[in-house]
């Protein structure tokens, strides 16, 4: 009988051990909106189902957050952890109400907790005012990879059928060109194409005179081998009247006033234009072809042997050939720089289309103020008493002294300036450190004042400035003056509008000041300044 009482009493004990929870907090005091970590523990063996709540609240408290239920085993026994992170944005003391854990079915509750909640002091005349972010945008899921990858594949395919377009174009047969054995035989047969074009009966008389004495003027110069293309009229009868004389052709007077006689017409028509009657145009056909027989039959004629000849023609169809490849090489060359400039003018429209304008001059253009924010910082300390400051390029002594009156500089024991870029390029840092002959009180709203008018006598104007209290992180206080202003420069004739931020500092024997200045529309020049001015901390004149 004691057996089994003693075997009830070990049972009973096991299973109320076992569905005792343990509840525990955190921090029982926080900040409005903070969150509060709940812990629940419960002590199982290995054959038993637990079930923590669910619930959004617990009593006024939010559940936030609901982690993952941690398991330890110990020898046949598990111990079960479960956390809430819980949240209440209104300041008061409120009771994390006891809730039911299922332990085989049966609730089992946990301890109720008191925590407080108390408010955030905000003094918004040492705190800067921000305006609303804009909305954030929330990437695709799958990313943006797809759709340049839609663009490659279009302009890849718009590539090849252009390609194939010119190959297809280039492989077409072509009108073989026409070798002419002598310069007479050419002639003879561009005046036979030229009727046959019919220009001036359908009003072309213009073209029709150009084409007329073209062809005259170049069988000139081909046979008898003066500049006739290039020549005026007058030029062209005195070269060939020289040309007749050397080389003894036998050319008469009235050949030669005829063919005058006719680019003078040609003159007349298209330059002052004349309009020649009918019966004229036959006149003047006829007088360019007679012209051309006699001057084909005045030159002495030379022998020439059948080799000779179809060596020349041999020439003349090689050197066809050569061109004609040559001309298709340059089609080729330009053809395939205008397919890549025009598929890389599709990929740059893609971007511009679905990343904008900004994203493709920043990352391809190139962005000097980007390139500062991307690269790498420096944390270091200037002057004396030192400011220590993070800067995206180790900034350079500069001697400021000369941009002091005089009357300023005879109070000045040191002054150390340091700097990057200039107050005339699109962005600009200084850090200067000022130490006084005599110990001084300084109102630095009016040091503010005098910096700036410092800067409007190095070129920059309407200036636009506020003031406000700053403190770095380790609580040293200051002034801040921001705003705008217009920098002239002269040598390239331009104005920039630019931002700016001046942080001072005054200590009894010292002045410590940090400009940064950027293009007002620059948003990596503003990340820089952001950056910059979270990081400084100054060594007082003590240390």
């Amino acid at each position: 009988m004691k057996f089994k009482l003693y075997i009830l009493f070990f049972l009973l004990s096991t299973s109320l051990f076992a569905q005792k929870v343990t509840t525990s907090v955190d921090v029982t005091k926080n900040k409005i909106g903070a969150e509060f970590k709940l812990t629940l523990k419960t002590d199982v063996d290995t054959l038993s189902k637990v079930k923590f709540p669910e619930a959004k609240n617990f009593g006024a408290l939010e559940v936030i957050q609901s982690y993952k239920i941690d398991t330890i085993r110990n020898g046949a026994r598990y111990e079960l952890i479960k956390r809430y992170g819980l949240t209440q944005f209104d300041s008061g003391k409120y009771v994390i109400s006891r809730v039911p854990v299922l332990i085989n079915g049966k609730p089992v509750f946990s301890d109720s907790i008191k925590v407080e909640v108390n408010d955030v002091k905000v003094d918004t005349l040492k705190q800067k005012m921000y305006d609303i972010k804009n909305i954030a945008q929330v990437e695709s899921p799958l990313g943006t990879w797809w759709i340049y990858l839609l663009i490659l594949l279009a302009i890849a395919a718009a590539g090849y059928f252009i390609y194939q377009f010119i190959k297809k174009r280039q492989n077409q047969p072509k009108a073989e060109v026409i070798v002419f054995k002598s310069p007479i035989e050419k002639a003879t047969t561009l005046l036979q194409q030229l009727e046959v074009k019919e220009l001036w009966q359908k009003g072309e008389i213009k073209h029709y005179y150009s084409e007329l004495t073209d062809i005259a003027r170049n069988y000139i110069e081909e046979e008898i081998h003066i500049p006739a293309m290039e020549s005026t009229t007058s030029e062209l009868i005195d070269g060939l009247r020289r040309a007749a004389k050397q080389k003894k052709l036998k050319l008469s007077n009235e050949t030669v006033e005829n063919l005058e006689k006719v680019l003078m017409q040609a003159d007349l028509v298209k330059f002052a234009k004349v309009k020649p009657l009918d019966y004229e145009i036959e006149e003047d056909k006829k007088r360019i072809s007679s012209s051309i027989v006699i001057i084909h039959k005045s030159i002495p004629e030379v022998v020439e042997d059948d080799d000779e000849l179809a060596l020349w023609n041999e020439q003349q169809k090689e050197l066809a050939r050569l061109q004609k490849l040559k001309k298709q090489k340059r089609v080729r060359i330009i053809s395939t720089i205008g397919i890549v400039l025009g598929m890389l003018l599709l990929f740059v429209l893609g971007l511009i289309y679905f990343k904008g304008f900004d994203y493709v001059k920043d990352n391809f253009l190139g962005h000097p103020t980007k390139d500062l924010v991307e690269g790498k910082w420096v944390y270091s300390e200037y002057g004396n008493p030192g400011v220590r400051v993070e800067t995206p390029k180790v900034l350079k002594r500069i001697d400021a002294t000369k941009t002091l009156p005089k009357d300023a500089m005879a109070l000045i024991k040191e002054m150390q300036t340091f700097g990057y870029g200039s107050l005339l390029e699109d962005f600009y840092i200084a850090v200067s450190t000022v130490t006084y002959k005599q110990p001084m009180q300084m109102d630095l709203d009016k040091t503010a004042e005098g910096y700036l008018k410092i800067m409007e006598a190095q070129g920059a104007q309407n200036i636009i400035v506020k003031t406000e209290d700053f403190d770095t992180q380790k609580g040293i206080s200051g002034k801040k003056a921001y705003g705008t202003m217009t920098v002239l420069d002269k040598i390239k004739g331009r104005s920039t509008k630019m931002y700016y931020e001046v942080l001072l500092f005054s200590q009894n024997s010292g002045l410590q000041t940090i400009l940064v200045m950027h293009r007002e529309d620059d948003k990596y020049g503003q990340q820089i300044a952001e950056r910059m001015l979270n990081s400084v901390e100054l060594q007082t004149a003590q240390e």
